[in-house]
């Protein structure tokens, strides 16, 4: 091992958030993590949430009106945590909503790419109640992400 390398210090230069709106206590964890490391690091945070083709079913996407309404419900979510953050000190912070299939997909094919994070901080999906597979996006991020991923439980 190089020593001088060891005594370099490991800092994050952007980091990722992500939210699940249906999954308050794994996503507020996350949060809190997220947001002291920004705050302290001051570092830009973005806040990410995926509207999920899953959420909406075959005759709500027939409905334009109804689609609307989930979008627009997925922005306010990540509204309110651009809030918070401002409230603890975060100074750059940038809300990213996107629609797609799978979450994880979304997020590694299109999210980081565009936001070019060096660090994603994803909740451990303690209750994802409507998942196919519980608790997976976070374990399966932290497998797939080209950068660090820090899943909080």
């Amino acid at each position: 091992m190089e020593n001088q390398k060891m005594q370099e210090p490991l800092v994050y230069r952007r980091i990722l958030l992500t939210v699940d709106e249906d999954d308050n206590t794994s996503s507020e964890r996350a949060f809190r993590y997220a947001t002291t490391l920004a705050r302290d690091y001051d570092v830009p945070l973005g806040i990410c949430s995926v509207l999920e083709s899953e959420d909406i079913n075959i005759f709500d996407s027939l409905t334009p009106s109804k689609i609307q309404a989930k979008r627009k419900y997925v922005e306010e979510v990540v509204a309110e945590y651009v809030q918070l953050a401002e409230q603890r000190g975060v100074k750059q912070i940038e809300p990213l909503v996107y629609e797609g299939g799978d979450v994880d997909d979304v997020i590694l094919e299109q999210v980081i790419p565009e936001f070019k994070p060096d660090l994603l901080v994803t909740g451990a999906d303690t209750e994802f109640a409507h998942s196919k597979i519980a608790g997976a996006i976070g374990p399966r991020l932290a497998r797939k992400a080209p950068i660090s991923v820090i899943v909080v439980r």
